[in-house]
């Protein structure tokens, strides 16, 4: 077939699913998103990643080789196509979306009837609106890598508070289950077209994210972030289709 060569030059020969594949990470600078950049870079994935503050962008660039940093924020409507277009054009199409950039809504941790509706509206803008509309834009690219038999991911973060009831984490919880459901509705829509989508938990880990929500919570209690990237990026190994895979190779 036409693209085998190039299906070849982008898994290491067919041994490594990560060998070249385009990845694209939002909220990379710190904490699981950090982490995953750096777990994709190591098994040979190319990647991109967004965070909002160009400071740190540019450092996390400077600091892990190959990786893209791209600076733009995934809750507002008007950065989503040209953050988009970067990925694509960084990355030369796309194979892997991670929707991680998360948003808390109020700090400190506030019951829902004390929450502000702007904090409520924020942490959605962030957890469910930015990576619907960042999935949009990306769904063409997605739908041509999968036509060229290597399949596509969408990995959505989720959290235990998208299904336990928290006090306290109503914002977080509510937006979380809420990409939850879209996660389930996507890949019933989009089975048929080889684009897989995930939601995961990855369980409490120590991030900044986590200390400002309970930050008198001890952090050898809690998961690394780098062995939660390890467990994410096995996962999307595993959803890489392999009758596609082998038929590309054919």
């Amino acid at each position: 077939m036409s693209n085998s060569s190039d299906f070849s030059s982008r898994t290491g020969g067919g041994t490594n699913p990560f060998g070249g594949l385009r990845v694209a990470v939002t909220g990379g600078t710190s904490g699981l998103g950090l982490a995953l950049v750096r777990e994709f870079l190591s098994r040979g994935a190319r990647v991109a990643f967004v965070a909002r503050t160009r400071e740190r962008v540019e450092r996390v660039a400077r600091e892990n080789a190959g990786a893209h940093g791209i600076a733009g924020d995934v809750s507002s409507k008007e950065d989503i196509y040209p953050v988009a277009l970067q990925i694509t054009g960084e990355l030369g199409g796309l194979d892997v979306l991670v929707n991680n950039a998360s948003d808390l809504g109020p700090l400190p941790l506030a019951m829902l009837s004390d929450t502000e509706c702007e904090d409520l509206e924020r942490a959605f803008a962030t957890n469910v609106i930015g990576p619907f509309r960042l999935t949009k834009a990306l769904m063409g690219a997605l739908a041509a890598s999968a036509r060229e038999g290597l399949g596509a991911v969408v990995l959505n973060i989720s959290s235990d508070a998208a299904v336990n009831a928290y006090p306290g984490w109503g914002a977080y919880g509510a937006s979380k289950a809420a990409l939850q459901h879209l996660s389930r509705i996507w890949g019933e829509e989009h089975a048929a077209d080889h684009i897989r989508f995930l939601s995961l938990d990855p369980g409490d880990m120590d991030t900044p994210m986590h200390a400002a929500a309970l930050p008198d919570a001890d952090p050898l209690t809690l998961k690394r972030p780098e062995e939660a990237a390890r467990e994410l990026a096995d996962a999307v190994a595993a959803a890489l289709p392999v009758r596609e895979l082998e038929g590309a190779l054919s």
